[in-house]
């Protein structure tokens, strides 16, 4: 080549080589983004219908660009603005030679025999109009064509055309204009959008309406003309009027589309809503925000998880989203709200799972003072010993207390953590036992996502944070619930008593519901969170400014939302029982332990593998009785006494105080046959305080510094307590054993002696 090159002369090289740089220059003449504009961020529901979008930077309604053209707008622009795009390669010469001749003889610009590939040229270079730009342009458009198809050219051209005002895009222009997508245009529809871009500013349905009239009507008579449209679809597309003044765009999940324009920003997102079951999910809340207006409780918020799917099909932030003054703009499913009871059925699974309890386990329910924490039932009531599945679904506070301090708080906190159930970025003693009563907070997207991902356990699916588009695949999860204690957890809060106040239990149609509701201090937040194999639905209820209400509870707010939304929902069978989970084991029927030896009554049932390493039963013991088993017989007098032996289910005095309350069949043993035996057993049992306290005084109205107040439990009625502190006799109680007292600030020795002469003390440290 170099030695045909030597042989040719100096001016032809010189021809070749502008050929070859006009050649290159040719090839890459074009940008590789054509357009350099921002895009309105669009949301639309999983089946591709509008859910609302945000304008675009400039202020601009411009949606996302797409792909194809719908065929009726399609030839409707062919025919107004450009007969033989089919035709050319991006310059019709017929078609400027056509313009210059009019030009010449109007004397004026008349027409600019642009093809539609050259006016995208012009809408992307967005330069002045001149015979150089104009040449540049011709230049460009036929690059275009050798670059893109024919439909490719007319969907960026209808992407980013002028359609009057601020709408740019046909996708724009339809919803604003009619208020439906663009692929639902009519004849009419799709000829008046076809000359608006011809001349916007002068052609706007707010002015010159006659003009536009005039020439989408001519437009539609010479379709009929050419046989495109036959005269009946003529004659209807032109009957219809024009529309009037823009329309707004459609405000559903309004929320979520924030957080696609916070996180996808100028993108179209095809979200995993469901609009059927999202518009209903909305009438739901806001049905409901009326009622719970009248006292004053203004926000609500619902999330619906497909938990096969792992995809959200209702998201509703908040409700009265246009309203500024309430709070209703801020989304409370990605809100960190005060957590109440929400997060027990967490701690019961965690703890059946690692073998700390089984499900009927007895805990304890007394007063309890932990270095100042004193937890109170929501009832203010003590029953001494509950079952752990029943106060799991009565969502009693002080036995999962007991349990959160045997489990230990800073397993319980990574267990949360690993579950990415709720925000914890403090440490774990910073929130200590007020862990499980709302210490910490979480969102109700994650709390919803928790009971989802327990749901897909049971149903054998892998864990992962739930997915809010389509073509979403949000990342696994540490899969730390296991299928036997998921089922235990859910047994247990399927138990829980429904708002409606009916026996749901009795009728077919109602569906099975594991469900738990939490309500935090100072009623601020009300929460209630539901699962079947098919769905979980959240809902929080509140003001968002954090101000608590009196009425403000999980039960009696939330609750009844929650249902509301369930029962659009389509109903599914429960879930089968976990297979190769469960092992047999016989339980104490009376305390929910492993059988231990004195233990006469049992059940078999299913616990959790772990379940094994729990204490056999520690409350039944073996005692001689008197045949009339009015006393106790020490051994060494069994063979001058008939005795009879028998099993005797004993609870810590504490406990039997408010135990033998609410089961009157429960019994105090018997004391000792005088003169055969001393009772080793103590019957007494401090409830205020608990072994070695620190105890800090509050100062009161008047300045003076406040009393302390000691109780007690005996396992005996009408018996006297005689109470000294440091030695000195103070006072002497009888059946309730309470005492008062105003102590000085250090260490203090508190004793109390009943008639027989049974001792209990403590220590404690006044501060």
């Amino acid at each position: 080549m170099f030695a045909v090159l030597q042989n040719i002369s100096k001016k032809k090289k010189a021809i070749i080589f502008v050929l070859v740089f006009l050649f290159v220059a040719y090839i890459f003449c074009l940008p590789k983004q054509l357009f350099k504009v921002s895009y309105s961020t669009v949301a639309t529901d999983r089946n591709g219908e509008l859910l609302g979008a945000r304008i675009a930077a400039d202020e601009q309604w411009r949606f996302p660009a797409c792909d194809t053209v719908p065929e009726k707008f399609g030839i409707c622009l062919v025919q107004f603005e450009d007969r033989f795009f089919r035709r050319h390669w991006g310059v019709n010469p017929l078609a400027i030679g056509r313009a210059m001749v009019q030009n010449i003889k109007e004397k004026r610009v008349v027409s600019g025999g642009s093809t539609l590939t050259m006016q995208l040229i012009r809408l992307s270079r967005n330069k002045n109009r001149t015979i150089g730009e104009k040449c540049l342009e011709a230049v460009l458009a036929t690059r275009l064509e050798f670059w893109y198809s024919k439909e490719k050219i007319l969907a960026l051209y209808a992407s980013h055309a002028p359609f009057g005002g601020n709408v740019v895009g046909l996708d724009a222009a339809a919803w604003r204009y009619f208020g439906h997508p663009a692929a639902q245009l009519s004849w009419a529809e799709s000829a008046t959008l076809a000359v608006l871009p011809n001349a916007p500013a002068m052609l706007h349905l707010s002015k010159n309406r006659k003009a536009l009239l005039g020439k989408r009507n001519r437009l539609l008579k010479n379709l009929q003309e050419k046989g495109i449209i036959d005269e009946t679809t003529c004659d209807l597309a032109l009957s219809e009027d024009l529309p009037g003044e823009p329309l707004a765009l459609p405000q559903i999940a309004p929320h979520l589309v924030d957080y696609f324009y916070q996180h996808n920003k100028g993108k179209q997102c095809i979200s995993t809503i469901d609009k059927n079951i999202q518009l209903h999910t909305e009438d739901v809340l806001e049905r409901w925000n009326r009622e719970f207006r009248q006292s004053d409780i203004r926000n609500m918020a619902a999330i619906v998880i497909d938990v096969q799917k792992n995809q959200v099909i209702a998201y509703c932030g908040n409700v009265q989203f246009n309203e500024n003054n309430s709070g209703n703009q801020v989304d409370i499913i990605q809100a960190d709200r005060s957590t109440g009871s929400i997060l027990k059925p967490f701690l019961y699974c965690a703890a059946l799972q690692e073998g700390e309890i089984l499900p009927r386990t007895l805990l304890p329910d007394i007063p309890v003072n932990i270095n100042g924490f004193s937890p109170q039932n929501f009832n203010l009531q003590f029953e001494g010993a509950v079952p752990a599945n029943e106060a799991v679904s009565r969502s009693l506070n002080i036995p999962l207390v007991s349990l959160l301090r045997k489990y230990s708080v800073p397993k319980f906190y990574d267990f949360l953590k690993q579950n990415h159930i709720a925000n914890l970025p403090k440490p774990a003693a910073h929130y200590g036992l007020s862990l499980i009563l709302g210490g910490a907070e979480a969102k109700l997207g994650d709390i919803a996502n928790a009971y989802a991902n327990m749901a897909r356990t049971l149903s054998g699916l892998e864990n992962r944070r739930y997915a809010l588009k389509m073509d979403e695949e949000n990342p696994k999860y540490k899969n730390t619930f296991q299928a036997g204690a998921v089922r235990q957890v859910f047994d247990a809060i399927i138990e829980v008593n429904r708002p409606e106040q009916i026996d749901w239990k009795t009728l077919p149609s109602m569906q099975k519901i594991a469900w738990k509701t939490g309500t935090s201090y100072g009623f601020r937040d009300a929460w209630a969170v539901g699962a079947t194999p098919k769905y979980v639905v959240g809902v929080w209820v509140g003001n968002a400014s954090g101000e608590g209400k009196p009425n403000l509870t999980g039960a009696r707010t939330a609750g009844p939302v929650m249902f509301d939304i369930f029962d659009f929902l389509p109903s599914s069978e429960w879930f089968e029982e976990p297979s190769g989970e469960f092992v047999e084991a016989e339980i104490c029927r009376l305390s929910g332990h492993l059988k231990g030896r004195f233990c006469e009554e049992t059940d078999t049932a299913l616990i959790c593998p772990n379940g094994l390493r729990t204490e056999p039963c520690p409350y039944h013991i073996s005692v001689n009785l008197t045949i009339d088993e009015r006393f106790r017989v020490y051994e060494s007098c069994a063979e001058t006494e008939a005795t009879v032996r028998k099993d005797w289910f004993v609870l810590p005095p504490a406990w039997a105080w408010f135990y033998k309350q609410r089961h009157p069949e429960y019994k105090s043993l018997p004391p000792f046959l005088s003169g055969c035996g001393e009772d080793n057993y103590q019957p007494m049992q401090f409830i205020y305080p608990q072994g070695n306290t620190k105890v800090h005084l509050p100062k009161q109205l008047d300045g003076s510094p406040g009393e302390i107040t000691f109780e007690l439990a005996h396992n005996k009625l009408n018996v006297t307590v005689f109470w000294h502190i440091d030695s000195e006799y103070i006072a002497a109680t009888n059946d309730f054993h309470k005492l008062s007292v105003r102590l000085s600030p250090g260490n203090h020795n508190i004793t109390a002696v009943d008639d027989e002469g049974n001792t209990l003390s403590c220590r404690i440290e006044v501060e």
